[in-house]
């Protein structure tokens, strides 16, 4: 029997990433995500698994964003009785996404007057679950099935999954790919030991700012917020991306490149996360960063930052009447602290607010990026007056670019890489690349189609 593979999840959307692996002995999932930028009680998303979940012998998680792992604890309510993958970083990450996760989940599910879709005990049983493994150590996950991680450079503890099976044929997953160069993580790693790969296309079709320019238009664009005199919203992704504009307001500050205002870090989950960057630096940073660690003691603190974790605490930002930045989750203004920071400011001409990661189709996030004068946040009618800045250079993924680059690292083995994790334009614009550029078979998956993998390519099944 060849290796089949079922896109569960992560054929025609960005998120909810959940392939099926079966082998002649073993079966797998790589990722259970949620779906994000989408009602959290839409019966979809409630309803059981496709697949037999008691039958699964491992779970691998390539990181630890919600729409990588935001459903795996439901798996242990469905019966899942095998082992979870992971780094460890992805392990301590997991742990505290998972839980705040759980409690966004128990509040919109109380709304709707049903059950919740897993709580903390679900989450206890997975983490129990978890063995963690290291890069470029090779382990059975699976009878008949073996895995590699590789570093994806996406965010702390990321990897790519390459399985393979007992004939030898390689099937290779990216998770996401991380834009290279990262300032303090390490460059993801080429793939070239792959049959087929399923790699992410989420800027397939767009150009990011050059990393060298990014810096100067983010300095630019809040002396412009400072000059409104208003107050500075960041809509905070707590993985990543919260780390690098921390990281980057320490830096203009020190330089004297903007005043030394009050930055609030509005986001306890942030918080938490910024702690476990700072405990894996030693051995995923660069060695540079890791040098400048040393010199500096932390790379995201500085005299400016207010942790704010009480409710109490962040309520108290509001009688802050002067200039400054206030961070806080969730990344697409979706739910958590930034809802109640957008009711009150986004009116305000003054204020600006600015968007620096990806917001997903029907987001408020996404929205706002695209101009409405109104909005509906957590249950509320916002007018909105704000300036909003969109940046494309601070993504934690690589543009079309560098995935064109990503997928001729995995050359010549490769003799088919779908196009997944995607828009569907943005899959179509990737694939078509790969094909005209490489010369190489690129395929757009749906939804639940299965696939047949072999040495010499893909071939679908159903």
């Amino acid at each position: 029997m060849a290796l089949t593979l079922t896109f569960c999840g992560g054929g025609d959307t960005v998120t909810g990433s959940n392939f099926l692996i079966e082998g002649a002995r073993g079966k797998m999932l790589v990722d259970c995500g949620i779906e994000q930028g989408r009602d959290f009680v839409e019966k979809e998303m409630y309803a059981p698994f496709p697949y037999d979940v008691p039958s699964l012998d491992a779970l691998v998680i390539t990181h630890a964003h919600l729409d990588h792992i935001g459903r795996a604890p439901k798996l242990m309510r469905e019966g899942f009785k095998g082992k979870v993958y992971v780094t460890p970083p992805t392990r301590d990450l997991m742990d505290i996404m998972l839980r705040d996760s759980a409690r966004i989940l128990a509040e919109n599910a109380r709304s709707h007057g049903i059950p919740a879709m897993y709580d903390d005990r679900d989450i206890d049983a997975l983490m129990s679950r978890i063995e963690t493994v290291e890069y470029h150590k090779e382990w059975i996950a699976a009878p008949g099935l073996s895995c590699i991680m590789r570093n994806t450079g996406h965010i702390l503890g990321s990897g790519s999954v390459r399985i393979t099976d007992e004939d030898g044929t390689g099937l290779a997953l990216t998770g996401d790919i991380g834009a290279t160069p990262n300032v303090y993580l390490r460059d993801a790693e080429a793939i070239d030991d792959a049959d087929v790969m399923v790699m992410e296309s989420v800027y397939g079709d767009r150009k990011n700012t050059e990393k060298g320019d990014r810096v100067p238009e983010l300095r630019d664009a809040l002396k412009r917020a400072l000059a409104r005199g208003g107050t500075i919203l960041i809509p905070a992704f707590s993985l990543e991306r919260t780390q690098l504009m921390l990281y980057e307001f320490s830096n203009l500050m020190d330089a004297g490149e903007i005043p030394r205002i009050p930055v609030y870090l509005d986001s306890p989950l942030a918080i938490k996360a910024t702690e476990v960057y700072e405990k894996y630096a030693e051995n995923y940073f660069r060695p540079e960063a890791v040098e400048e660690l040393h010199h500096e003691k932390s790379l995201f603190k500085f005299p400016f930052l207010k942790e704010t974790t009480s409710r109490e605490a962040s309520m108290a930002i509001w009688q802050d009447h002067g200039p400054k930045i206030i961070m806080a989750g969730a990344g697409m203004s979706h739910g958590g602290r930034i809802g109640r920071h957008e009711q009150k400011y986004l009116p305000d001409p003054t204020t600006t607010l600015m968007i620096v990661g990806y917001q997903a189709p029907g987001s408020p996030g996404r929205l706002l990026q695209d101009g409405v004068k109104h909005v509906r946040i957590d249950k509320k009618d916002v007018h909105v007056r704000a300036t909003i800045e969109s940046f494309s250079g601070w993504s934690a993924h690589a543009d079309r670019d560098g995935l064109l680059d990503f997928a001729h690292m995995a050359q010549p083995r490769a003799k088919t890489i779908f196009t997944a994790l995607g828009e569907p334009s943005s899959a179509r614009f990737l694939a078509q690349r790969i094909h005209e550029y490489l010369g190489v078979t690129a395929i757009v998956p749906e939804k639940n189609q299965k696939w047949e993998i072999t040495k010499v390519g893909a071939k679908r099944l159903s």
